[in-house]
């Protein structure tokens, strides 16, 4: 009775999951900017870059490269310790549309990619601010695309995830994971339907926003001690009143976003106690990833084993409602299909790396990236 019980939970969870996420892949769109030939007004691209040298050439190279929209680039070095500013000074010398801004001092309480960004934004000249990440590399037409999105709906803020770039097996199997919970468990027609500010979401590795928004909003100074500006930006402009968007974003851009299994663990730790990983979320969330993405495995090998008939045929259909959705995931957002096989082993991962980080919290230990530490 137990191991049937345990398998009509996880079919249950499993259906929630498979679900949501076929819907979410339904509505969540690339952007389609505003035609062929047409000119979406003018973008200011805001590159952060601390310790970027292998990546902040590329990146300029692919903002530079934009057609159907006037740019301006700038970027900000922020206490490089290599060869980063020197690179994007000669850059700069080059071509007028490149500036080279030097960082400030991190004040107090502060985190260095949200005072990095917030500077970016009070040097911009142009009326919408694209905030992209040093490895994110966009396409021609991605900041056209983006603004004439925004245009057409009547768009505050829209941001959107690149399509990952993944190396190493790790990246394969953890990364993917991020896009299991945005489309499993964030119902994106209600978040459309909806102002509520705890609809808003969005990618700081992209992210697109209107001056006068943002400034309504207070730009990054309004979070300053928070990590995930992917969340919290989108969250402030619907707050202020304005209209953010998610959208599909991996024909307009790409990022490598960590190299290796060492730099997956920490990078998913340095914000994990911003989403997951506090007393009140986390039950939760291991209740739907362990419950629906990992138990109908483990009682579907439990079944078979027992020669329970009605058990086994409840997890199987619960494992193959999870790959499934997984499957279409992997192929609408060009996954590896190492992602969708290893999928219960990504969610262990992730589910690992969020209570690591809540104990680390609770033990005041302090969470450390890019040769800075914060408070976890």
């Amino acid at each position: 009775m137990m191991l049937l019980a345990l398998s009509i939970l996880g079919l249950a969870l499993a259906a929630l999951f498979a679900v949501m996420c076929l819907v979410n892949l339904a509505v969540l769109r690339p952007p389609e900017g505003a035609g062929e030939g047409a000119v979406s007004g003018a973008v200011s691209i805001l590159i952060p870059a601390r310790d970027e040298a292998e990546n902040i050439g590329p990146a300029l190279d692919a903002a530079l490269a934009q057609r159907g929209v006037a740019v301006e680039v700038v970027v900000l070095d922020d206490g490089s310790s290599d060869e980063t500013g020197e690179i994007v000074a000669a850059r700069a010398a080059a071509d007028p549309r490149v500036r080279l801004l030097r960082g400030a001092a991190l004040p107090a309480g502060w985190i260095g990619k949200t005072h990095a960004c917030w500077q970016l934004s009070r040097a911009a000249r142009h009326p919408v601010l694209l905030f992209v990440d040093a490895d994110v590399r966009l396409d021609p037409q991605a900041a056209a695309r983006m603004t004439g999105e925004m245009d057409r709906q009547g768009l505050d803020l829209l941001s959107g995830f690149p399509g990952q770039v993944t190396g190493t097996w790790a990246e394969k199997i953890v990364i993917p994971q991020i896009f299991t919970t945005l489309l499993g468990y964030l119902p994106l027609p209600m978040a459309r339907a909806r102002p509520d500010p705890a609809f808003g979401a969005g990618c700081g590795q992209l992210m697109a926003v209107r001056r006068g928004a943002y400034g309504a909003a207070g730009g990054h100074a309004a979070f300053a001690s928070r990590m995930h500006d992917g969340l919290e930006l989108p969250r402030r402009v619907r707050a202020s009143g304005g209209r953010t968007d998610l959208c599909d974003a991996t024909p307009i851009a790409t990022c490598r976003m960590y190299d290796g299994a060492g730099a997956v663990w920490q990078g998913f730790s340095k914000n994990a106690t911003e989403g997951m990983a506090t007393k009140r979320a986390l039950p939760v969330w291991t209740l739907l990833l362990f419950g629906g993405h990992v138990l109908p495995f483990l009682t579907l090998a439990a079944a078979l084993f027992a020669g329970a008939g009605w058990a086994a045929w409840l997890s199987g259909a619960a494992c193959a409602l999870v790959l499934g959705a997984r499957a279409a995931m992997a192929v609408r957002l060009r996954q590896p299909w190492l992602s969708v096989a290893a999928h219960p082993l990504g969610v262990m991962v992730v589910l690992a790396i969020q209570f690591v980080a809540l104990w680390n919290g609770a033990r005041g230990r302090r969470a450390g990236w890019r040769g800075r530490d914060y408070p976890a």
